[in-house]
């Protein structure tokens, strides 16, 4: 379960900027997101009424294109599928810039069931920027009073055929580059699940 935890983490926790973002825009009620993906597309409804500050954030980082192009870094059958903080660069899987960490609305009341979408964030509850996952069991350890309570804002609707198709796949240790907050330099930071083929995000839209 400690192994689990820490791997929702995003990778090299340690150079995560401490402050917390100012809460976004409100979200639209009834917001969808499409996620066409290398695997097939994957439809997730988001729930701005349970969630309103976390659903924010996401449809920003949505709407500035950020997750286009980004991989699925991080699969753990029988746990979740992890994604939205690593592109593909020359090869290599490299850390994209996001902005600070927005207040954690783990205490909402929705559930890390399977197919449900939470924040992935480190053990500072206040730290999630663009990193989700989608789980594929039931994970209550995630909940809240859990370390705060990792944040659902949303339930896969149509795809979880292709989330089960994600989290079947081979994985073994690879090197992500991570970019330091304070110098920007680039750090390689070995990490274990990370697929061997890869599945990338072609586009994040609202619908």
């Amino acid at each position: 379960m400690k192994r689990k935890l820490a791997l929702l983490s995003v990778v090299g926790f340690a150079f995560l900027a401490s402050c917390v973002a100012e809460k976004p825009a409100e979200a639209e009620i009834g917001s969808k997101v499409r996620l066409k993906t290398s695997a097939g597309d994957i439809l997730i409804e988001l729930n701005a009424e349970k969630a309103p500050i976390t659903v924010a954030n996401f449809l920003k980082y949505v709407k500035a294109g950020h997750y286009d192009g980004t991989v699925f870094h991080r699969v753990i059958d029988g746990f979740m599928i992890q994604g939205g903080g690593f592109a593909l660069d020359n090869g290599k899987l490299v850390e994209k810039e996001t902005g600070d960490g927005i207040k954690n609305e783990g205490q909402n009341g929705l559930k890390n069931d399977s197919g449900t979408i939470a924040m992935a964030r480190t053990n500072d509850p206040d730290s999630a920027t663009a990193q989700f996952f989608i789980n594929v069991a039931d994970n209550g350890m995630l909940n809240f009073p859990s370390n705060g309570g990792y944040a659902v804002f949303g339930k896969v609707v149509e795809g979880m055929d292709v989330v089960d198709k994600i989290k079947g796949m081979k994985t073994a240790r690879k090197g992500l580059v991570m970019r330091h907050r304070a110098t920007g330099e680039a750090i390689v930071s070995p990490a274990g699940d990370v697929p061997t083929e890869n599945i990338v995000i072609k586009s994040a839209t609202a619908e």
